[in-house]
């Protein structure tokens, strides 16, 4: 299987020690409390939509969910501000060391896979596919791109506006991990923003626009940006969806998206309440926001692992490993 199929797949699962002994949950509704919750704008639709759903149930239970990127949000929960931080990428070696610094250990969960989507203006009738080298010039630093002309001679001799997730994004790590490459360096003109709806505005504004972000953003605003189709490895060109993905033909820029549970949080009634509805109900609800659902005995994997406190580096299954394909690009 090659990097790019692999990077599509489940990451493995490094289960770090939730431990002690389960105790059963309160009565629906009767749950009090407050679980904090940062990081990726890519995972927030989901994790807002659960925490919307679970509110209903657990109305005394205090959700907040912000979006300060995935590196952001790992800045905090390294360090034990928050319980869980949503994150479109593997936790880094650095911000695990800092993890192991403070005495943080968590458990590390696949709650989706996105489908990473370049996007630019719907008045812009030339652009009718890019290919990840094509991708390469126009965001790297030294590509060369000023005008759509210096990507292809028959497209417009127009200046290029450039919009890019900030730095603090995992979807700005995962892109530059398989377009940029790991030696190469974006450009420093982009516009650049954490927050998803910003790159929505800026390429909607923007009649030479170009941007990228998670697919959810693209399905939810495809009245104001058009989708992209990029050239995978095969030569053809394909639009994200929910069977290109799950089929592996969207590639390079399919991605699994994670939650990341403060294990010394995870016993808490509320939180692992919280947990546990999130995957119960991920399938359904990572659908309903435009992200495509892991296969089903992931989701059971996660959940008994979880109510296990499971520690490990790969699933468990009737007390065999699941094979899931798996890399951590960023360890």
């Amino acid at each position: 299987m090659s990097s790019a199929k692999r990077l599509i797949g489940i990451a493995a699962i490094a289960l770090v020690g939730m431990g002690g002994t389960v105790v059963p949950l309160e009565a629906a509704g009767a749950l009090r409390g407050k679980i904090t919750i940062d990081g990726s704008s890519t995972v927030y639709p989901i994790t807002e939509a659960v925490a919307e759903e679970f509110g209903a149930e657990e109305p005394n239970v205090r959700v907040t969910v912000g979006i300060s990127g995935t590196g952001g949000g790992f800045k905090r929960f390294v360090v034990g501000e928050t319980d869980i931080s949503d994150a479109s990428r593997p936790i880094k070696a650095k911000e695990d060391a800092l993890a192991v610094e403070h005495g943080i250990t968590y458990i590390e969960i696949p709650v989706a896979y996105d489908g990473l989507t370049v996007v630019v203006h719907p008045k812009n009738d030339f652009v009718d596919k890019l290919t990840p080298e094509q991708l390469n010039k126009l965001y790297s630093d030294g590509g060369g791109v000023k005008t759509w002309k210096d990507i292809n001679p028959a497209w417009p001799d127009r200046a290029v506006k450039i919009y890019s997730p900030g730095s603090d994004s995992g979807t700005y790590d995962y892109f530059k991990e398989v377009i940029i490459g790991k030696s190469g360096a974006f450009r420093p003109d982009m516009q650049v923003s954490e927050d998803d709806n910003v790159l929505v505005r800026g390429v909607s504004g923007d009649s030479d626009a170009i941007g990228y972000f998670g697919s959810a953003y693209y399905f939810e605003n495809q009245d104001k940006v058009k989708a992209v189709p990029i050239v995978n490895l095969a030569g053809n060109p394909v639009l994200p969806s929910i069977e290109t993905v799950k089929s592996g033909d969207y590639n390079p820029l399919a991605r699994p998206i994670f939650i990341y549970v403060n294990a010394k949080s995870a016993p808490r009634p509320e939180v692992r309440a919280f947990v546990e509805f999130y995957l119960d109900n991920a399938a359904d609800l990572s659908r309903e926001v435009g992200y495509i659902p892991l296969p089903n005995e992931v989701y059971s994997a996660a959940e008994r692992n979880f109510k296990l406190g499971k520690a490990g580096s790969a699933w468990i299954k009737d007390g065999k490993d699941i094979d899931v394909n798996v890399t951590h690009a960023f360890k």
